[in-house]
């Protein structure tokens, strides 16, 4: 998923990423609106990964809702 398509899908996601990823709060979510570089920024955040390891648990997190 791109990160226009990321951000055109943002209202059905953010449902979904509540569920997944549970240490986001509702403020976190609203500051992201979509930037998906941000809520990258914002998963390494809270679960306190590196950089490149929460995009890879986020990308993985998205090719799981596409099947």
């Amino acid at each position: 998923m791109n990160t226009d398509t990321f951000k055109g899908n943002w209202k059905q996601l953010k449902g979904q990423a509540k569920q997944k990823w549970g240490k986001l709060t509702d403020d976190d979510l609203l500051q992201v609106e979509g930037n998906y570089d941000q809520f990258v920024g914002i998963v390494q955040e809270r679960y306190g990964e590196k950089r490149d390891e929460a995009e890879k648990k986020v990308s993985k997190w998205l090719d799981s809702l596409k099947s």
